[in-house]
């Protein structure tokens, strides 16, 4: 098989790409910049951007499968950057596949296009998309996941994956910002620590991604469909946190803040960046308020029935092979 990851130079996508090579498919990779990992792996690189069609299209050709994992992640930014990346660069995705008759689209999607701002517990795919939006990044992926399972068809089989909390190693966000904001005094706990949430070792997500696209081969069960994507046990989210922490040396999270002045926090922040235009991030907004105290675990009963999902790590084994960059990470 001939297959192209965009994003395959990132977190996720550079994860798929090892496992496809190691399967011994042929491997490009579209993404805007160079990747030492992808020289040494001798991948073919195309760089390009989403937003331009002509570029999306020339990077399909003669290719058999594309997994769509790029996007524009982060809770803060203009609408026009999300939407313009995350959704008219998936439809670019979608439309260039169509032309160069690539039979199968995997799309890297997220829980966040479901987020409704109430508790999801062991939720599954009947969750309807939310109907109102915290930061436009779930509003973005909602609009491309809805854009790649419309497009549906004998010709070319589609599916989402929503891979939730990904962690492992070679992490450049989650991991890296918990202990620089450990180490700084600078993390609270948001909520009353009971909350539970579902988490994603990168080599599971990834192993996901194959996983179906293998399947659409020979059967299309899981073709027009969504589905979550996490280990299949949840996590209490401030006591995995503090197991996270203690293996990198640093004591657990010793403050707390309660939900409503987190959330109350968040939209101060939110309004005095909008106004004064301030670069970077708000440290607190009201979606991340939600999802650190709030719980969101998922069902993955769906995956496990339609196209047999079967995590390839442990969450044991993948906390021992994440242990360098927690040590790491706390050395910096």
């Amino acid at each position: 098989m001939k297959a192209l990851v965009t994003g395959g130079g990132g977190f996720l996508g550079l994860y798929i790409v090892e496992q496809l090579l190691a399967d011994g498919h042929e491997v490009r990779v579209f993404c805007r910049g160079q990747y030492e990992r992808l020289t040494q792996l001798n991948v073919p690189v195309v760089q390009g951007d989403l937003r331009n069609y002509d570029e999306v299209s020339s990077a399909c050709e003669d290719i058999d499968a594309v997994f769509h994992v790029a996007a524009l992640p982060g809770v803060w930014g203009p609408w026009k950057s999300y939407h313009d990346i995350n959704t008219l660069g998936t439809i670019n995705v979608v439309e260039a596949c169509k032309k160069q008759s690539v039979r199968r689209l995997v799309y890297t999607s997220s829980p966040s296009v479901v987020f409704d701002g109430c508790d999801h517990i062991d939720a599954d795919e009947s969750l309807p998309y939310a109907s109102s939006w915290l930061c436009h990044y779930p509003h973005s992926k909602a609009l491309g996941e809805q854009a790649v399972l419309a497009a549906d068809n004998p010709q070319l089989r589609t599916v989402a994956l929503r891979p939730h909390l990904i962690w492992g190693p070679r992490d450049n966000h989650l991991i890296p910002r918990l202990i620089h904001r450990a180490k700084n005094g600078r993390l609270r706990r948001v909520g009353d620590g009971t909350n539970v949430v579902s988490v994603s070792y990168v080599e599971n997500a990834a192993a996901a991604h194959v996983q179906v696209e293998r399947h659409l081969r020979d059967s299309d069960s899981a073709a027009g469909k969504a589905y979550f994507i996490n280990e299949p046990e949840s996590v209490n989210l401030w006591n995995w946190i503090d197991l996270l922490l203690v293996r990198a040396g640093l004591p657990p999270v010793q403050k707390s803040i309660s939900r409503r002045a987190a959330w109350n926090i968040g939209a101060m922040l939110e309004t005095l960046w909008s106004i004064t235009r301030l670069k970077g991030e708000p440290p607190m907004t009201r979606f991340v308020a939600s999802q650190l105290a709030g719980s969101h675990s998922y069902s993955i009963a769906a995956a496990q029935r339609d196209f047999s999902y079967t995590p390839v790590v442990s969450m044991e084994e993948g906390l021992e092979r994440l242990q360098p960059d927690l040590t790491a990470a706390t050395r910096k």
